[in-house]
């Protein structure tokens, strides 16, 4: 292991060294490039190098404790020592999580597609729950939400809505809401107080650029209509919706929540090539190993990934065995406890299968 981490110090000086090199600063695409490297390394190398002045550290109170005659001296060598020996072994479990491979996605936008499932109306306003707590947390972390699509119901709440989340990591983080939420509470239609047990569908695709899907304009079909709203009444009389459709895989997208032709069309299109390469993605998944369930973008909506117990309070993440008794900052968009657990799982699951 520590091999490995000299090559990636030995790599992060050559590339701290390209940056100050003029040639490199005036190439706006290479200088680019090399920072976005800098930056990646740049938390290995530093905890590397921790681990590495920890270990320094703790072959000079060994050798105090081995040389010196000052009792005084040794006993806070030894108290010292101990803590050292925890902070070693913390970084030594720290630094294989940092040299797994990174998904090549993370750093992307994600577009996020909520759909009612079992539950009728009820499960309509769920979705428009999950929305908002999805809303909510983009806020906390400093991205943009924009919706692309949406199929409201008279009651409050979506059939459907598409939208997009902007913003640094969000694809790291989001990732792994993708799957079935179960949600337990007293309907607002229901006159007996009898508790219902609805299903919402959450799928999460990274955003597409047109350099990762190769998409022919003439395998599109672009149909053009009016935007209209709940209730199917007109929200205006120009052709401003767009619906395309990409003829060889029959996948269609839809956009009408921008008065612009233009911009409803650009956000169609963004969706359009996040979901060509997800299926792509998961046919290649499929081929390899039918039964990688955890595969990213193996496109498995069916499981049930989360419960929301009104009645008690809870939200559980059945697939870490998680519960936490604070529903409503959750849905508030408090997902920071859960996504963080989410994500020492996957490490952890991650490094087991690489030693």
């Amino acid at each position: 292991m520590l091999d490995k981490f000299q090559k990636v110090e030995e790599h992060f000086q050559e590339v701290e060294a390209r940056l100050s090199d003029p040639a490199v600063v005036a190439d706006v695409e290479k200088f680019t490039a090399l920072t976005r490297e800098h930056a990646a390394l740049l938390p290995i190398v530093s905890k590397l190098r921790e681990y590495n002045k920890v270990r320094r550290q703790i072959a000079e109170d060994k050798n105090l404790l081995a040389t010196s005659s000052d009792e005084d001296l040794k006993t806070l060598a030894a108290e010292e020592l101990g803590e050292l020996r925890k902070s070693e072994h913390d970084l030594e479990r720290e630094l294989p999580i940092l040299l797994m491979p990174k998904d090549p996605n993370d750093e992307r936008n994600v577009i996020m597609e909520i759909r009612g499932g079992v539950g009728g109306d009820e499960a309509a306003l769920f979705a428009g729950d999950l929305f908002r707590m999805y809303t909510r947390y983009a806020e906390r972390q400093g991205w943009h939400v924009d919706i692309v699509d949406s199929n409201t119901m008279n009651l409050g709440g979506f059939k459907e809505v598409i939208f997009t989340v902007d913003g640094a990591g969000a694809y790291s983080k989001l990732k792994y809401e993708s799957g079935t939420h179960r949600v337990q509470r007293v309907p607002v239609t229901e006159s007996g107080g009898r508790i219902h047990t609805s299903a919402v569908t959450v799928a999460v695709l990274p955003e597409a650029e047109e350099v990762d899907v190769a998409i022919n304009p003439a395998d599109l079909r672009i149909d053009t209509y009016c935007a209209s709203g709940a209730g199917g009444q007109y929200v205006n009389r120009t052709e401003t919706a767009i619906r395309i459709t990409h003829l060889p895989t029959g996948i269609v997208v839809q956009c009408q929540d921008e008065k612009s032709q233009l911009k409803n069309k650009e956000r169609a299109m963004r969706v359009l090539r996040a979901r060509v390469k997800d299926l792509a993605v998961r046919e290649q998944a499929e081929a390899i190993a039918a039964d990688r369930k955890s595969q990213i973008g193996s496109g498995d909506r069916s499981e049930r990934i989360r419960t929301y117990n009104f009645p008690q309070g809870r939200v559980t993440d059945h697939r870490i065995g998680l519960t936490l008794y604070k529903l409503e900052a959750v849905l508030n968009g408090d997902l920071d406890e859960l996504i963080a657990a989410l994500i020492t799982a996957d490490q952890a699951k991650k490094l087991s299968k690489a030693q």
